[in-house]
C-alpha cells in the first residue's frame, strides 16, 4: 500500500501562509492527490528523474495475466490472438496523443534509446547524402554525442558541436552543409528548454533534417510534433512515462517522410510481408518500417500499462501540474533556505524549463545518498548538480515540502 511521508516536527512559523499549511490545504482540493496513491512508492518521495519512477499498482497482475493467461495458455499463438504483434503500434498511437502527433507515426520497436537514435541519425543522413555535417548541441546527453560521433565515422561525416545560440547561428550561417541537426527540448542537466518549433523552422529554412531527443520531455511537456513539423524524433519509455527499467524507446516518423526514410536496421518485423520470409528486404509502407526484430513483450506490456493514467489526464494538465510542483518547491526554498535558492541553475521562468530543477550543491553525490537514506530520491549530475524531477501523477505538494525540509538538513549537516 502506498503511504505518505510523515510530516516534519521542526519548528516553523504558524499561520496559513506557510508552505506546509498551503500544501495540506491544496491537497484536499487537488484532483491529482488521489492518483499518487495508485503507485507503489514504498513511502518514499520520488523526485529522481534519472531513469525510474515507481510502478503503478496493478502492474504485477497485468504481467501475471500475460504470463499465465496468455503465454502459458496459448504460447506462440499469443502473438496473433492476444494482440502481441500489434503492441509496438498500439503503444505508438498512445504516445502520439501525448506528443501531439496523429496515429500511425510512432512505433515502439523494442529497441533502446541509443539504438533508436542511431537508426534515426543514419536515416537522416541518407535523406541528405550530399551534406557533410552532423550538428549536435554541446550540452546534449552523452549518448547523443556518442551516437552522432559513431554515425559520422561510419558515414564519413563531420560532427560539429555548438551550444545555445551558437547552435542556431551555425544553422543560419552554415545550414546548407548540415545533413541533420540533433537537439533536445529539455537540457538534461539544467532543465532549460529549447523551442522545438523555432529550431525546426531553422532546419527547414536551410534544408537540413531535424532530429529530436524527447527523453526528458515526453509525458511532462507538450512537444506538438505534427504542428511543429518535426522530421524525426526518438525518446525513452522510462523517466516520466514510468515504463520501468529498460523500457523500450519510440521512433517518430511523420507521414510525409515514411516512404522516403531509409532506416539502417532492417529487421524482419519491418518488412512489408514479414511472414513471407523473403531473402530481400522490402520496407513496410508505413511506420512499421521502423520495427526491427521480435519485440520484448513483457517490457511492452509494462510500458502500455504505465501510459493509461497519463492519457487519461492529458499532456497539458500533466504539464501544469509539474510546473505547480516545481514552483512550490522554489517557494519552500525561498522561505526556508534562500541561500539554496540562489544556487538554482535552472531558469527561474517556468516557461523556459522542463519538468525538473537543478541546484548547484558541493558534494552533490553525497547529498543524493544522504537524501536517499531519508526516503527522498533525487539524482546528481557531475560535478555539483542535484536534480529534482516533478512527475505529475505520483508527487504531492506535501512530499515536495518534505523533500525541501530534508534537503535543508542534509546540506546543513554537510557543512
Amino acid at each position: 500500500m502506498t503511504t505518505q511521508p510523515e510530516s516534519s516536527t521542526s519548528t516553523r512559523p504558524t499561520g496559513g501562509d506557510h508552505p506546509q499549511d498551503k500544501a495540506r490545504c491544496r491537497e484536499g482540493l487537488d484532483p491529482f492527490f488521489s492518483s499518487a496513491h495508485g503507485f507503489a512508492t514504498d513511502g518514499k518521495v520520488h523526485l529522481n528523474g534519472n531513469s525510474l519512477g515507481p510502478p503503478r499498482d496493478g502492474l504485477t497482475g497485468e504481467l501475471e495475466n500475460v504470463v499465465h493467461g496468455q503465454w502459458s495458455a496459448r504460447q506462440v499463438q499469443g502473438w496473433f490472438r492476444d494482440g502481441w504483434l500489434d503492441l509496438p503500434r498500439t503503444i505508438g498511437d498512445k504516445l502520439a496523443a501525448l506528443l501531439g502527433a496523429a496515429p500511425g507515426q510512432i512505433v515502439v520497436a523494442g529497441e533502446t534509446t541509443s539504438t533508436t537514435l542511431f537508426n534515426a541519425l543514419i536515416a537522416a543522413c541518407r535523406l541528405r547524402e550530399d551534406r557533410p555535417v552532423l550538428l549536435v548541441e554541446t550540452s546534449s546527453f552523452p549518448t547523443d554525442l556518442y551516437i552522432a560521433d559513431s554515425v559520422a565515422r561510419l558515414l564519413g561525416r563531420q560532427v560539429v558541436t555548438e551550444s545555445g545560440g551558437g547552435f542556431d547561428l551555425f544553422l543560419q550561417e552554415n545550414g546548407t552543409r548540415v545533413a541533420a541537426a540533433v537537439a533536445a527540448p529539455v537540457d538534461f542537466r539544467t532543465g532549460e528548454r529549447r523551442g522545438i518549433g523555432p529550431t525546426t523552422a531553422l532546419c527547414h529554412a536551410v534544408g537540413s533534417i531535424s532530429v529530436w531527443d524527447l527523453s526528458h520531455a515526453t509525458g511532462v511537456l507538450p512537444v506538438d510534433l505534427d504542428a511543429n513539423d518535426v522530421d524525426l524524433a526518438v525518446g525513452c519509455g522510462y523517466k516520466y512515462l514510468g515504463g520501468g527499467p529498460g523500457a523500450p524507446a519510440f521512433l517518430y516518423v511523420p507521414f510525409r517522410l515514411q516512404q522516403a526514410v531509409d532506416l539502417p536496421l532492417s529487421g524482419w518485423h519491418g518488412h512489408a510481408r514479414p511472414f513471407a520470409m523473403s531473402p530481400t528486404f522490402e520496407p513496410a509502407s508505413g511506420i512499421d518500417r521502423g520495427r526491427t526484430g521480435t519485440p520484448p513483450l513483457l517490457s511492452l506490456v509494462a510500458l502500455n500499462h504505465a501510459l493509461d493514467p497519463l492519457l487519461h489526464v492529458g499532456i497539458h494538465a500533466l504539464h501544469r501540474r509539474s510546473r505547480e510542483l516545481a514552483e512550490f518547491f522554489l517557494e519552500c526554498l525561498e522561505l526556508s533556505r534562500p541561500d539554496l535558492l540562489e544556487q538554482l541553475v535552472s531558469p527561474r521562468d517556468a516557461d523556459r524549463r522542463g519538468g525538473h530543477l537543478a541546484l548547484r550543491i558541493p558534494g552533490a553525490e553525497g547529498v543524493e545518498e544522504a537524501l536517499a537514506e531519508r526516503g527522498v530520491l533525487v539524482d546528481s549530475r557531475p560535478p555539483d548538480l542535484v536534480r529534482f524531477a516533478f512527475a505529475p501523477l505520483y508527487v504531492t505538494r506535501e512530499q515536495v515540502r518534505h523533500a525541501v525540509h530534508h534537503l535543508s538538513d542534509v546540506v546543513k549537516e554537510a557543512r
